[in-house]
Order: C-alpha cells, then structure tokens, then sequence
C-alpha cells in the first residue's frame, strides 16, 4: 500500500509523526499504564505460591491462567489453540541419571575416569535415553566455519567419526553480529554434526568461566531439561547420529590437553588473537550419557486485539514475554524456589499493561497486536520457537515481534539499550518513541553476551521477522550504579532464589519503560509499511524472508 493520494499521504504522515504519539487518546493510555499495576502483577506472578513457575509444573500453569484471565477481563480475544488463550507446547522432559554417567579419557591403553559434577557435566538430550560412544578426539577451536569472515576452525582437519572438542563462544575479533550467531550451540552442533563428528567436549574460555562460575552450571545442571517434540515424540533437531555433549571443568581440560600439540594456555592465547586452529589429540574419550524421559506439557497464552484497517488488520504485531522461570531446585541459605522476580515477572507484568493500554484506545490500532507469554524460554526459548514454526496466525503475515525480557528498575530511567534496533527499520521507531518519553537509547554495552540471541526476539528472526528486545540502560550519576550494578546483580540475583519481591524496585521507572515499549508496538501497528531489514543486514542476509503480496 502507498500513500499516493493527499488525503492518504497526510493521514500516513500523521500515523507516523511525533504530534500522533500526543494525541489526547495516546496520552490517555500512557496514563493507564501504572507503576502500582506492574507491582501488583509482579507480586502475584513472583509468589511462592507459584514455585518459580517451573516448565512443565503445577505452579507455570497458574500463573498460565493468571496471564489468561487477564486478557480475557480486558475484552481480547482468544489466540491460542482450538479458540482458548493457550497453546500447548508439547515438551520431552530429560533427567540425567547421574551416577549411571560417565567420562573417561583413553591414553596408551590407559583409562581415567573422570567425575560427574567435579570434572564434567553432560547434556541430557542424546537421540536414545540411553547412550555411548568411544571415538578418537580432535580439538577444533571455538567450532565455527564462518566463510563470510575467511575463518573456519575445521581447516585441514578431518573429525568424522570423532568427538570434538571446542571452546565456548566466539572470537571476540568478529563483529559482534557474527559473534552472536556463531556462538549459539545449534549452530555449532549442526556445524560439527555435518561434518561427521559423533560429540563434543566443551570448554568454557576464561572470559565465559568468569560470567558462568563452575559451582552455577553444576547447581543447573540438577534440573530437568526440556525440548519441545514433533509428531515422532522427539526434538526435530535432535541428529540420530548424534552421541552425546558434555562440559568440561577447567581441571579436566587440563587433564585432556595432556600432551597435546599445544598446550590449553597457548589455545585460550590463540583463541584471543581470534585465529582458527584445529589439530588431533592423543587421547580417546569415552562418553556415556543415562537419563529418563517422559512427556511434559506447558502452554503459552495468546489474546489478539483485532486492528482497524479493512486491509491491514490480517498482518499482526507481536509482543512477548516468557512466563517461567526456573521453578523449584538446588538450595541456596535455605530457599529452593526460583522466584523469577525481575526474571521475568517484569516482562510479563510489563506485556499485561501494554496490553491494557491498547485495549483502553477508542480507536483500534491499524494492524492487529497479538499478546504472546511464552513457556520455556529458560530451556532454550522452546515456547516461543514453537511458536514461530507452529504459529496460531499464519507466519508470513507477522510483520513485527516486540520482545520484553528482564527489564531492571533500580534507579530512575534515563536510556535503555535496543537489542536488534540496528537491524531493521524497528530501531528507528524505537528512537522516535524515546524521543516522545525522553528517553535515551544507548548501545550495546555488553557485546560479549551476545543478548540478542539470547532471548525469545530470536526465535522471530530465525523466521525472518524484524525483531526488538529493550532493557534499561545504565546511565546513572551513582559510579557504583548502572552497569556496575547490573553485573553485580548477575553474580548474586540472577538464575538464584534471591531473584524475588525484596530487592530494591523503582516501579515509576519500570512504568515509563512499559510505556515505551507501547509506543514502539503502537507506531508499528499504525505505519503503512511494515517494519523492514536493513540494507545489507547479516541477520537479515541470514533469515530474511521476500514479502508476501
């Protein structure tokens, strides 16, 4: 559609202008969306009551009927499955056996035996419950072929029939687009697996041991893991050939660079410097990997508020938010329930109040906006990319996903940083609503993180959807606030019991980021031309899709 016509050009225009974001209706709905509400809502869903609202529990499910009764109280419509709010996401629930699990490293005919949670941990996804695998191993950099950038750690090696080895992360030389994509374990899998590797060994570089301290992954690895299944019963990605993954402490690592070609220190060195490396190691591992599966189920919710546009209300914005948490597990001073206040009770306190807001305008937005609480993001954002091959609105008509993850409110908000804002057209309509607010947008002050794969906006991506997930900034006058502060949330709140009600919370600031974020959902839902890749984008380039006519 073109604004070719005057009228239609200045009604365009005006959808699209600051002044349209001041209409009297607009401030109205800014107005609704309050710091006592979001409180309210956090209150409930961080509860003990909900025991972390685990995947596959009691307590998810309540807080699935919260989300739900909410939207209906608000006069949207049902946009799950079977003409309900829900979704069903069909889950495989795997459960290591710990002591049935084993490493062993094979050296001149000599057998170590390493130990389960002191020197590895496994993965507990393997094709069969059970599973073993004695095979030769060779050491390939961080795992990645990226032909784009003229680098790939597979050069001049031959792994089929082996278990790999391979570095957490990637290069920090590589920009940080490519950095993010290559780091992610599907693609390191697929990359391995088409080259007829068998399995891997992980090793954290120093930089991830920092951010993921041995004792975190070993409390982790006690839950359950969950992935979601086709019609066979089984993960669609999950490679028959495949034989099993495990993580590596540091002490281990050391034990299996015995003797090598280069030393650890030397590879961690290499890795720096960003340069690929592959050679063979002279040792044989022994992997075996015993657990118990059974079917597990877990919905997300989903309500449409039906756009005004005779045309336009087929195409669909959609906002998320993921509604679990990490449920009920290891202790820490007493407390196992895994609150999930900030994460990501906010997120979802955050999405029922946008949701409120559009349903309080007097007149629809053009598009139709799709409220989507996801399940299972903290198992590898299973619910949302459920969603995003099985979607209950067709996919090509999804022009836009708004995401809303652990937004942090310890101080009055001054800017916040946009996750994808670079990639397409969002990140200009994210400026124009900060202007609106007074807010700043900042960049990506933690790149090595690599955020923006992270969380649920990825699962759109893959399926070529322009995509956008803000957080608070971290301006602040305080030298020990901002980022500072955040980092020190990490290290002591964050995946931890402590993630509850009694920390500190600017609820005020949490409001004005709501309402960004309903501006931002707000302008793209009004604007004639969908949001779109940029020019020579490598996420657009990787995923993006021709537009449907």
């Amino acid at each position: 559609m073109s604004c070719r016509k005057t009228l239609v050009a200045l009604f365009c225009a005006l959808a699209l202008s600051p002044a349209a974001l001041a209409q009297p209706e607009v401030e109205e709905a800014l107005a609704g969306i309050r710091p006592e509400a979001i409180r309210a809502h956090m209150l409930f869903l961080a509860d003990d009551l909900l025991e972390g609202r685990g995947t596959g529990s009691r307590g998810y499910e309540l807080a699935a009927k919260y989300v739900a009764s909410r939207f209906e109280a608000l006069g949207l419509e049902p946009a799950g499955s079977g003409g309900s709010y829900f979704q069903p996401v069909p889950l495989l629930r795997a459960k290591l056996t710990e002591s049935e699990g084993s490493l062993a490293l094979v050296r001149d005919g000599e057998r170590t035996e390493l130990k389960y949670g002191e020197d590895f941990l496994l993965d507990p996804f393997t094709p069969e419950p059970e599973s073993s695998v004695t095979a030769p191993v060779a050491f390939v950099g961080f795992g990645i072929t990226a032909p784009e950038l003229g680098y790939d750690d597979y050069a001049g090696i031959d792994v089929r029939g082996k278990i790999v080895v391979q570095l957490s992360g990637a290069p920090a030389s590589f920009p940080h687009n490519h950095r993010a994509y290559y780091s992610t374990s599907q693609v390191k899998q697929m990359n391995a697996v088409s080259r007829g590797a068998v399995g891997v060994l992980a090793v954290l570089t120093p930089e991830d041991e920092r951010r993921a301290p041995w004792q975190d992954m070993v409390r982790a690895s006690k839950a359950a893991s969950f992935r979601w299944v086709d019609g066979t019963g089984k993960p669609p990605d999950l490679r028959p050939e495949w034989r099993g993954s495990a993580l590596l402490s540091r002490k281990s690592a050391e034990t299996l660079f015995t003797r090598a070609p280069r030393p650890l220190a030397e590879v961690f060195e290499t890795a720096t410097a960003g340069k690929p490396q592959s050679f063979d190691l002279p040792v044989q591992a022994s992997l075996r990997t015993v657990g118990t599966r059974e079917r597990a189920e877990s919905p997300n919710v989903a309500a449409v508020l039906r756009g005004s546009d005779p045309k336009l209300r087929d195409e669909y914005v959609v906002l998320t938010a993921h509604l679990d948490h990490m449920g009920i597990g290891e202790p820490i001073e007493g407390d196992s329930i895994y609150n999930g206040a900030y994460d990501n009770a906010s997120g979802i306190a955050a999405l029922l109040e946008v949701a409120g807001a559009f349903a309080s305008l007097p007149q629809r937005p053009r598009r139709s906006v799709l409220f989507l609480a996801v399940a299972a993001e903290e198992q590898g954002l299973q619910g949302s990319d459920y969603f995003a091959r099985h979607p209950t609105v067709p996919i090509g008509k999804i022009v836009a996903n708004v995401n809303v993850d652990m937004f942090m409110m310890f101080a009055p908000l001054h800017d916040v940083v946009g996750f994808g804002a670079e990639h397409t057209s969002l990140g200009q309509t994210a400026e124009q609503a900060a202007r609106r607010l007074g807010v700043e947008i900042s960049p990506d002050p933690f790149p090595q993180e690599v955020i923006f794969v992270r969380s649920d906006q990825y699962s759109f991506v893959k399926q070529g959807i322009p995509s956008l997930l803000l957080t608070t900034g971290f301006q602040s006058e305080d030298p020990d606030g901002g980022g500072p502060l955040f980092l020190k949330w990490l290290r002591t709140h964050y995946h931890k019991p402590s993630d509850d009600l009694s920390q500190t919370f600017d609820f005020e600031a949490g409001a004005k980021f709501t309402r960004l974020n309903f501006l931002i959902a707000l302008q793209v839902a009004q604007e004639v031309a969908p949001p779109r890749w940029n020019e020579g984008d490598f996420f657009g380039g990787k995923f993006s899709r021709k537009p449907e006519l």
